[in-house]
């Protein structure tokens, strides 16, 4: 990317004046959520709880039509507990829209929600949708998940002051059982803006949101994501080699239920691999200047939940580990590889974890994953990839150059 362009992008997706902050906590009414899995529904019943306006958007007929068959959300476990109404003509509802602009028009915040793939069709979609002043949530970020969606938005002629909210992680696991959302509450999950002054949208959010704590910028939680660390490992490999934890069953024996979940998929086997990823991508961090990242006990009950009580996560289906292990390594996997190559830092253990879901897959996903290259920054070193993204995140290209809002 030239200079001009890359001044053109940084403006684009980062107008909010440098000067002019957004200083107070903004209150917000009306959200919409993009998508109708069990995680979309979720955030869907838990805007509605917090006495917000709630639309919710899905491409997929079948989605839809469930979801109005039933006439309401239900949330069990942690979190708001009870049913939630669907478009109903009193009283608080959800209202679904198979209308995008119908959905997204009015709202203030809106959030991206499912796998990888679905963010950027989303991106490219909303960008010449949305107008000045919204927020747009991925709570599943991932890597540079705000930066590969402003250079979407940007490459899709978006030209609104809009604000990125960069989240690796939802306020709480879903289990979905018997048509009920069963919840269990998550640990605390870094979060910035971009552009990063806005951080104030944070405080806004945490209705939503409440596990949230504020990073210095898009850049620190890209790389605070530990999500693709614990999964990798806890869903491809096992077997006599590398025995799962949690209490042993004697022979014949039956374990309790509780006992089946995720934090028991990791032995110690597993945790030794989990630490030797985390100390790979933390080698990469300190080369782009992040130094403060959890401690991988803190990464484990942040990624893997508790072995017992109310954080527990549940182990996921075949078809969601698969769903799973395709974002890893097309958000999380790929990007900090290609990181990695601009900083000459050798990567073994994360190169090892994407062949290996590629091989189980069967595809070429880190061709297809989220490399610096693809998302606007064309740089041959560190130096130059670190100046790209930090003045991307942080909003600062704008005072060079650029049309303001």
């Amino acid at each position: 990317m030239s200079t001009g362009e890359f001044e053109q992008f940084a403006a684009a997706v980062s107008r909010s004046r440098p000067d002019r902050p957004l200083a107070t906590m903004p209150h917000y009414r009306k959200i919409a959520i993009l998508g109708g899995d069990a995680e979309a529904r979720m955030l869907a019943a838990v805007a509605l709880a917090a006495g917000l306006e709630v639309s919710l958007f899905s491409a997929y007929g079948s989605e839809l039509a469930a979801l109005r068959s039933r006439g309401a959300i239900t949330l069990r476990g942690a979190g708001p507990i009870g049913s939630f109404h669907v478009d109903q003509s009193s009283g608080p509802s959800i209202q679904t829209s198979a209308e995008l602009d119908t959905a997204i028009n009015a709202a203030e915040v809106i959030i991206l929600t499912g796998p990888v793939h679905k963010q950027r069709t989303y991106a490219m979609v909303l960008a010449d949708h949305l107008h000045e002043g919204q927020v747009v949530v991925l709570p599943n970020a991932r890597t540079f998940g705000c930066v590969e969606v402003a250079w979407l938005l940007r490459i899709g002629g978006c030209q609104a002051a809009v604000t990125l909210v960069d989240i690796p992680g939802l306020p709480f696991w879903v289990n979905e059982q018997n048509g009920a959302l069963h919840l269990a509450r998550r640990s605390a999950v870094a979060a910035a803006c971009l552009p990063a002054q806005n951080k104030a949208v944070l405080s806004g959010l945490a209705a939503i949101f409440p596990n949230l704590t504020a990073v210095h910028s898009a850049l620190h939680s890209g790389f605070h994501d530990g999500s693709s660390v614990v999964d990798a490992p806890a869903l491809l490999l096992g077997g006599c080699a590398l025995p799962s934890g949690g209490p042993e069953v004697p022979y014949g024996g039956v374990a309790l239920a509780q006992n089946h979940n995720f934090r028991n998929l990791l032995g110690d086997g597993h945790i030794s691999l989990i630490t030797a990823l985390w100390q790979e991508r933390c080698r990469i961090a300190q080369a782009y200047g992040v130094r403060d990242l959890a401690a991988v006990e803190t990464l484990l009950d942040q990624y893997a939940g508790t072995a017992q009580g109310e954080g527990m996560r549940a182990v996921p289906s075949v078809a969601e580990s698969h769903a799973m292990l395709r974002s890893a390594i097309i958000g999380s996997l790929a990007p900090l590889v290609s990181a990695a190559a601009l900083a000459g830092i050798a990567t073994p253990l994360t190169q090892s974890m994407i062949q290996l879901g590629s091989a189980l897959l069967d595809g070429d996903l880190q061709s297809a994953g989220r490399r610096l290259d693809n998302i606007g920054i064309q740089a041959d070193n560190i130096d130059d990839a670190r100046s790209a993204i930090e003045r991307i995140v942080s909003g600062a290209a704008a005072q060079h150059g650029g049309t303001y809002g």
